[in-house]
């Protein structure tokens, strides 16, 4: 499938959507939202595929919306009528298969909350986030003051939404807002290798695992915990958890058959 704003890739089991707007730091215009929407869609539907990795280049995951197309909309009806950060903004969240972000250089306005909405980001010492709608008078629309948050708690995101300050990528390993800092030339690469050890494991038993994790946001610890032991139980009826628990008694590697 060919497109304008974005490229895809496969690497094995591994799909990787990569920004492609490098003449304006990947910012992300109105036709790039529903390509990105396409191509998770068509990972989602490739047997072969089993985790997505999602990055830009070495200046910019994506620095944001496309401002001046933004500039462009001067009515609640005209914003409320595109669903502007709400229908594809939301692909990314309610991808079944796990979905790696692999940040470097800035990942700001839209651009930090779609990072956000991917399972787990993976960022280069060069990252850089930020929420910095409020410099330009609107407020985040896309999560950047619900998902952040959640990962880094009320004082630092109230500061980060309040005063458009940057977080580099050490202060967001430590907040939480990432899951490992690694060296940029080595950032793809790295997300790669992940998403293909994800891949490689039962793929029913994953995308379990993934809603149970967000559960765990959205519900009460009670209901949480309930949810997950239902998820534990019902591993139990997949030829994959015969083959895994067969593998480690037998001393070899588990060959998952999906199922």
């Amino acid at each position: 499938m060919a497109y304008q704003h974005i490229l895809t890739e496969t690497h094995g089991t591994v799909g990787l959507i990569r920004f492609n707007r490098p003449e304006f730091r990947n910012a992300l215009c109105f036709a790039l939202l529903p390509e990105l929407r396409r191509a998770i869609d068509a990972f989602e539907l490739d047997d072969a595929i089993g985790a997505i990795v999602l990055t830009g280049n070495d200046l910019a995951f994506a620095a944001g919306a496309d401002i001046k197309e933004m500039a462009g909309l001067t009515s609640f009806a005209e914003v409320f009528a595109r669903e502007f950060a709400g229908g594809d903004w939301l692909r990314i969240a309610t991808s079944r298969k796990p979905v790696i972000a692999a940040v470097a250089g800035y990942a700001l306005g839209g651009g930090c909350e779609l990072a956000m909405a991917c399972d787990f980001i993976l960022a280069a010492e060069t990252a850089k986030f930020g929420q910095l709608e409020i410099t330009v008078g609107i407020t985040p629309g896309g999560g950047g003051t619900q998902r952040l948050t959640r990962f880094v708690g009320k004082s630092k995101a109230m500061e980060m939404c309040l005063t458009g300050r940057l977080m580099d990528a050490a202060e967001a390993e430590r907040a939480g807002l990432v899951s490992r800092v690694v060296a940029a030339a080595e950032l793809v690469d790295e997300a790669i290798r992940v998403a293909a050890k994800i891949a490689a494991m039962s793929r029913p038993v994953a995308m379990m695992v993934k809603e149970c994790v967000n559960r765990a946001y959205e519900t009460p610890l009670a209901e949480g915990l309930l949810f997950e032991r239902r998820a534990f139980h019902a591993a139990f009826s997949l030829d994959d958890q015969k083959e895994g628990m067969a593998a480690f008694v037998e001393k070899r590697p588990a060959v998952f058959a999906n199922r």
